[in-house]
């Protein structure tokens, strides 16, 4: 049985990735802070068959994330898929930005990521085995609003990170690449008490060449795919966004 290993996989794109990968037969491992989120997503897994754990983990934590990793390969075995999706966002003005939140933003976002994908290596290494490690990045690693930087920053990080992982890990048949995620919609994908039925204008739809707003549904696929079908990729960052990054806007 494969196992993915799934960071912020209580809700939103995480929760969508973890479920489309059991659909797919893999066993799930979710590490997330929140833990009634943490409970019910790991008994809608279990509700479909899927061998699933559920981890109460902040992974700023080096403790907590390598904790985790070593109770996921002590009860499901070890993962040959790490997804990287955890991420938190502080939005004040730049001026004003506590040097305090920006760095808890970057420790969560990319220290994170890092660790995880250090200890999850390591693992894969010592079991022989290949695998992968998908990191969710953001167009905001490309493009910005105002009063995001230390989000913006430790998603271009993510960016930079995956090519450099890539290259360390490749002797070691370690595949990575990230996925930049446009505006998805996750008020619908929160821990049920909490989620909320989004409503979308002609606006927001016409923002984007497909014609709709993204669906943690479309990050999910793109993991599988970079996970199952894409063995001769590594180091790349596909951006999933509707086409809303390339298309010219106008103030008008």
């Amino acid at each position: 049985m494969k196992i993915a290993a799934v960071t912020g996989g209580a809700q939103g794109i995480g929760r969508a990735i973890a479920l489309h990968f059991a659909a797919s037969g893999y066993g799930i491992s979710v590490a997330d802070p929140d833990k009634d989120a943490g409970e019910e997503i790991l008994g809608m897994l279990q509700a479909r068959g899927a061998r699933a754990v559920f981890r109460r983990a902040d992974i700023a934590r080096e403790d907590e994330a390598t904790g985790w990793i070593r109770h996921t390969v002590e009860v499901l075995g070890c993962p040959g898929l790490l997804v990287n999706n955890a991420g938190i966002m502080v939005r004040k003005p730049m001026l004003e930005l506590p040097l305090a939140d920006f760095d808890r933003v970057v420790a969560v976002n990319l220290r994170g990521a890092f660790v995880c994908s250090q200890a999850v290596a390591r693992e894969m290494i010592r079991h022989g085995l290949s695998g992968g490690i998908v990191n969710i990045a953001s167009t905001r690693a490309f493009m910005s609003e105002p009063d995001t930087e230390s989000y913006s920053a430790s998603k271009g990080g993510i960016v930079a990170l995956t090519h450099a992982m890539a290259i360390s890990l490749g002797a070691h048949r370690i595949r990575v690449n990230c996925i930049s995620p446009g505006w998805i919609e996750t008020r619908d994908w929160q821990y049920s008490p909490r989620a909320e039925q989004p409503v979308h204008t002609d606006q927001d739809r016409e923002q984007h060449p497909v014609g709709r707003v993204g669906r943690p549904e479309d990050i999910a696929e793109a993991c599988f795919y970079l996970a199952e079908s894409a063995g001769f990729m590594t180091g790349q960052n596909i951006t999933v966004d509707g086409g809303m990054s390339v298309k010219m806007m106008y103030a008008e």
